[in-house]
């Protein structure tokens, strides 16, 4: 099914997503047949009070990973607010988060799931 023309939206519903990060690419947010998410916001939190953590996040198309941060170093206790741009994630995409070492790095986004 081709994605909904966001001229004629019938549905606009807002949605948060959360994940505690781990070492494998792993979906925060999965495209859904016949919507279009439009991602406001997507916050990588470090709750470890000792170490840095790398994070990195992709956009999963059609088989390839395209990279929006790649192994960006998040300092202990601080965070990171990923995305300056709201973005599309179209029904066969996937946003994915992974982590050099699982449980130190927490994720929320935020967005609008629009049919």
């Amino acid at each position: 099914m081709a994605d909904p023309n966001i001229v004629n939206v019938t549905s606009i519903i807002g949605t948060t997503y959360v994940q505690a990060v781990g070492t494998s690419a792993t979906a925060i947010v999965t495209g859904i047949a016949g919507k279009v998410i439009k991602l406001d916001a997507l916050y990588i939190g470090n709750i470890d009070t000792a170490a840095s953590y790398k994070i990195t996040v992709d956009l999963f198309r059609s088989s390839v990973a395209y990279n929006i941060l790649y192994q960006i170093s998040i300092p202990a206790g601080a965070g990171l607010d990923v995305l300056s741009k709201s973005i599309y994630i179209q029904e066969n995409d996937t946003l994915r988060l992974t982590a050099d070492t699982a449980s130190k790095l927490q994720a929320v986004a935020s967005g609008e799931v629009i049919s």
